[in-house]
């Protein structure tokens, strides 16, 4: 039985850790939770799983949850409360699925508190990946990858050298604009942005996968992850999602990962890791139905988001911070109909230009930085 502690418990993620936990309650057991705002789904969640432990986005949320508890269960709210429950004792496991870059001080207490770290929220790394590595190999705590892209990479390394790498290979779904051209892409709307042509995601995680951001930040990602240069990973549209992603050797020879999308399967694999489960609703990959798969290298000028990223990821320091912080932003501005589409590129290019990279940052740093990119995009969108 590993007990769980869940960050995000209403998102997407969330709900689908919730679905693996019920498929298997003999292996699981949910201890500890937090979400934001949505009390409906969050009240059902705590009736199901009756956690000792629940965290907030504020206290507001706190006393109208509290109102309706029959139960005794603990209510905190904001970050202080989301790190509590990352670290709660009673948890071996703690999943990181909450959105954004408030999800990195969460990860440090739970690694600092021992725990498995299960990882959907990837600004964590993205933002202070230096410091999240360094105190994940110091408490020699396993950070285990949600995001399918990291699974399917982790999964097609086992056994291997890392010696023996040539590159790693990310796949992109091309998000909801990826059959129009650069032109074509100044007057789309918001509802159009939120169309993603092969999956239902939040509204933040669907406009960044239009931009390929979403694909930018998982490179990041990747490189803390595995320890390997931004060299060696490469990034490729392929419009089925059956090939989640790949990893080359130094032959030549190809490993890839492939199923049909399913994000129960990688949230599985991270709690039950180094073993598996039956998932037994899950649909079977048959390639002779699915007939053709189609590949499609990225275009740096078509998709800037993505050498944005490349070029923060290489410049290190708090250049990534920079490009989460005001990409978070800018996308907001969007999702409000403040800015248009083109614009979120715009805003988090106009932020790393100005920015003098600070190498090696602390926690302090990092937090000073993110604050100050963000009063800096807003007052740039308020003059526009």
């Amino acid at each position: 039985m590993k007990k769980i502690s869940l960050l995000g418990a209403t998102g997407s993620v969330g709900v689908q850790t919730d679905n693996v936990v019920r498929h298997h309650p003999e292996h699981f057991q949910i201890v500890a939770l937090a979400f934001g705002e949505n009390v409906d789904k969050g009240l059902e969640l705590i009736h199901t799983h009756r956690p000792k432990l629940v965290s907030v986005k504020n206290k507001e949320t706190a006393d109208k949850l509290k109102g309706q508890l029959a139960s005794p269960v603990k209510v905190v709210y904001g970050l202080e409360g989301l790190i509590e429950v990352a670290a709660y004792p009673e948890a071996d496991v703690t999943v990181n699925a909450v959105l954004g870059s408030i999800g990195l001080e969460p990860t440090l207490a739970a690694i600092a508190a021992g725990k498995i770290i299960a990882l959907a929220n990837k600004e964590t790394l993205v933002t202070a990946g230096h410091l999240v590595m360094a105190a994940a190999k110091e408490k020699h705590v396993p950070i285990l990858p949600v995001d399918s892209e990291h699974s399917a990479i982790f999964q097609s390394l086992n056994g291997e050298k890392q010696s023996q790498i040539k590159r790693l290979i990310l796949t992109a779904s091309g998000g909801s604009f990826r059959d129009k051209t650069r032109d074509e892409l100044h007057n789309v709307t918001i509802e159009e942005a939120l169309n993603h042509p092969n999956w239902s995601m939040g509204a933040k995680i669907t406009i960044d996968s239009a931009t390929m951001m979403n694909k930018g930040l998982e490179v990041i990602e990747a490189h803390w992850l595995f320890d390997v240069p931004y060299e060696k990973i490469d990034v490729l549209i392929h419009k089925e999602s059956i090939v989640h992603s790949l990893v080359e050797y130094i032959d030549n020879s190809v490993i890839a990962e492939l199923g049909h999308s399913d994000m129960r399967l990688p949230i599985q694999y991270a709690l039950t890791y180094p073993d598996r489960l039956e998932l037994t609703d899950t649909k079977q990959l048959n390639l002779w139905e699915v007939g053709q798969l189609h590949f499609q290298k990225v275009d740096m000028e078509r998709y800037r988001s993505v050498k944005f990223a490349y070029d923060a990821g290489r410049a290190g320091g708090t250049m990534p911070t920079v490009l989460n912080a005001a990409n978070e932003e800018a996308v907001a501005a969007f999702l409000k109909g403040a800015v248009t589409f083109l614009d979120i590129e715009g805003l988090v290019l106009q932020a790393l230009e100005k920015h003098h990279t600070i190498q090696h940052p602390t926690l302090e740093t990092i937090r000073m930085v993110d604050k100050e990119i963000r009063r800096a995009v807003q007052e740039a969108i308020r003059q526009r």
